[in-house]
């Protein structure tokens, strides 16, 4: 080679290394870490300097992180790229060999709710979502569902982090109870953290709120906050945050770049080319990564049955204004908290028609609280007037928000419609706005709060006479678009109980994914995957911890059944005392009957049970048993057969012997 050409190498080596980011090792943690170039480092301090310099304030603000314990290990790098910086992940070169990323689903597949998945490569674990589930029907006085985190807690010195994707119960509720069992940062964006701090805030069990509550998690918990287009850098993964749309603002998709490929995981998400706040989803970077090569998609599947598209959000807020419109009653409007985007609606319907807005409910007062505080609902002063005042306004210049859509039964439009709510009287004169669908489930809890609505003479509006609800999911021909834009190599549907994962499966097949190359997973099954094939590899533990009031996981199988056997057959205690020795009876037997039949008219029902007692009681005597385990088997077992004979029903039945 002449010296000219060794010349014009060296430049070009030279112009590449300022172009490309350096590695180092960190000697105390042992983990690759990129170093950006000066200028580089330079410009993210400027752009952070500004976002958290408040207007007005003098002084920049502390980072919108809560740190409350020391952490020894170094944190992970945030970068924030413009698309011509983004490199493919060719870039991937830490000198060693090559492993296979897992995919761990925990919770949120065949069911809905309880979404929390591992993404794990070599040394190195991250956590996306941690939600929880609310109880079927048979969970009776079960308070809510959290997956069950063993693999988490054995391999806690894997664990970098917890990735969120929007702010939603079922993708953030379980993490004040996992948080007591591992020990992680939570990265999520603006609206997410804070709904994560209140969470964190509250007692639990209980219905207040307290700084440093029962959970007492909030000063020992790193809460990051991120923004769409920012990238975590926990080492050998990377997440990248890309804006979405779904019911809530601030949702996100993640890019999980590994060494052997990245994962598009879409969250919760609908295509919503009108959206409330303006944000319409990044679809250019979806694609782009698309052309990079995305090794797996992980969807959502929840409206996966449905053909065609979801309509916007923005239609809702046309019917409101048409409802509104001329409309001399009050108008109760009851839909999700968490909706954000519709309440935004309400409230600009309100203010529109110069009417008063009342909150009713405390998580609908908890999240429109964080949502002014955090500005995604904007509205002008003293438009919100608390509940105790509704009384000096007429009809015509009132609206009240309240939670209930669901018709669960404590929540504040359940009790308005059976006129237990102490502060909202329904008359005749109330316009009732349903904006919601019930959840499968819950149609006959909705379907009795609207007969109880009408009997009153209210006028009520669902979602089958007017279109006041759109989902938050995407329909078939949107998940079709999101699999158009990624062209991934192995596809997997999440979010969605069995027959909605089939679906999604099946459209996944109709666009070219090849049927091998799909994968239906269940929760804790392992899939490994690299850029030459993907195959499933055994399982981890995962389940369903059930929290009851502060008890979590004390209440399995055996206590729901026996629940269970008391709501539908009732109880019967026999209660009696037996000397010792002999084994005769000193005292009794006493017969109580709780929700099996009422005893002042079953006199001679409960006289023939006492004469069954007297009879095998005298039948141990007799073979000179003693043993106070055996007669209370015996006893059990003779009584049960003899009050199904007389009564066809199976009570549970508890003796009490009491030895003298």
């Amino acid at each position: 080679m002449t010296k000219e050409g060794n010349q014009n190498e060296n430049k070009a080596e030279k112009k590449l290394k300022k172009e490309v980011k350096e590695t180092k090792v960190n000697k105390r943690t042992k983990e690759i870490v990129e170093v950006s170039p000066e200028k580089n480092l330079d410009n993210t301090a400027k752009k952070s300097k500004k976002r958290f310099f408040e207007k007005g304030d003098k002084k920049p603000q502390k980072r919108r992180a809560v740190e409350t314990e020391e952490k020894s290990q170094s944190k992970p790098k945030r970068t924030t790229k413009r698309r011509s910086e983004i490199k493919v992940d060719s870039e991937y070169d830490f000198g060693f060999k090559k492993g296979k990323l897992k995919i761990i689903p925990l919770g949120g597949l065949e069911e809905i709710g309880k979404n929390i998945t591992v993404f794990e490569y070599e040394d190195e674990m991250i956590l996306v979502d941690c939600g929880l589930e609310f109880p079927e029907d048979n969970m009776l006085g079960v308070d809510m569902v959290i997956p069950d985190v063993t693999y988490l807690e054995r391999n806690q010195d894997k664990l970098k982090g917890l990735v969120i994707t929007h702010g939603h119960e079922d993708h953030i509720g379980s993490i004040p109870y996992v948080l007591k069992k591992v020990d992680m940062p939570i990265y999520a964006t603006k609206l997410a953290c804070g709904l994560i701090k209140n969470k964190l805030e509250e007692v639990a069990g209980g219905g207040g709120r307290e700084r440093g509550g029962e959970h007492k998690l909030v000063r020992k918990t790193k809460l990051i906050e991120v923004m769409p287009g920012e990238t975590i850098n926990f080492g050998k993964i990377r997440v990248e945050f890309i804006r979405s749309s779904h019911s809530i603002p601030d949702s996100v998709m993640l890019a999980i770049k590994t060494p052997v490929g990245t994962v598009l995981h879409t969250g919760d998400f609908k295509i919503d080319y009108t959206p409330i706040d303006g944000q319409v989803m990044d679809f250019g970077r979806i694609a782009e990564l698309g052309n990079q090569g995305i090794l797996a998609l992980m969807s959502d599947s929840t409206n996966s049955e449905r053909k065609g598209y979801t309509m916007s959000e923005s239609t809702v807020g046309d019917v409101f204004e048409k409802l509104f419109q001329n409309c001399t009653k009050r108008i109760v409007v009851a839909t999700f908290a968490s909706n954000v985007h519709r309440v935004q609606q309400i409230l600009n319907s309100a203010v529109k028609h110069n009417r008063k807005v009342a909150v009713c409910g405390r998580s609908m007062i908890n999240m429109i609280e964080t949502a002014t505080s955090l500005g995604y609902i904007q509205v002008p002063e003293k438009t919100f007037i608390d509940i105790d005042m509704i009384k000096n306004y007429n009809d015509d210049q009132l609206v009240i928000i309240t939670t209930g859509s669901q018709g669960e039964a404590m929540s504040a439009l359940t009790r308005m419609a059976s006129g237990e709510h102490r502060k909202v009287v329904i008359t005749p004169n109330d316009l009732i706005i349903i904006s919601a669908t019930p959840i499968p489930g819950n149609e006959k809890l909705v379907s009795k709060v609207i007969d109880d609505l009408m009997q009153i003479g209210a006028e009520v509006v669902y979602s089958a006479l007017e279109d006041v609800h759109v989902s938050g999911h995407a329909c078939q021909e949107e998940q079709k678009l999101i699999l158009a834009l990624a062209k991934p190599k192995y596809f997997i549907p999440v979010h969605g109980e069995y027959r909605q994962l089939k679906a999604h499966a099946e459209t996944a097949e109709e666009m070219g994914i090849p049927k091998e190359n799909i994968f239906m997973m269940k929760n804790g099954r392992i899939i490994e995957m690299n850029q030459n094939e993907a195959k499933l590899a055994g399982a981890v533990p995962s389940g369903k911890i059930l929290v009851d009031g502060l008890g979590v996981g004390d209440v399995g199988n055996i206590v729901l059944r026996d629940r269970q056997h008391l709501s539908q057959d009732g109880l019967i205690i026999i209660v009696m005392t037996m000397d010792g020795a002999s084994g005769s009876i000193v005292s009794g037997p006493d017969v109580i009957s709780r929700g099996f039949v009422y005893v002042r008219e079953s006199e001679n029902l409960m006289d023939d049970v006492k004469r069954q007692i007297r009879e095998e009681v005298q039948k141990f005597e007799d073979k000179n048993i003693t043993d106070w385990s055996t007669i209370k088997s015996t006893l059990k077992d003779s009584l049960r057969e003899y009050i199904f004979q007389k009564t066809k029903r199976n009570p549970m039945i508890l003796p009490i012997i009491m030895e003298i």
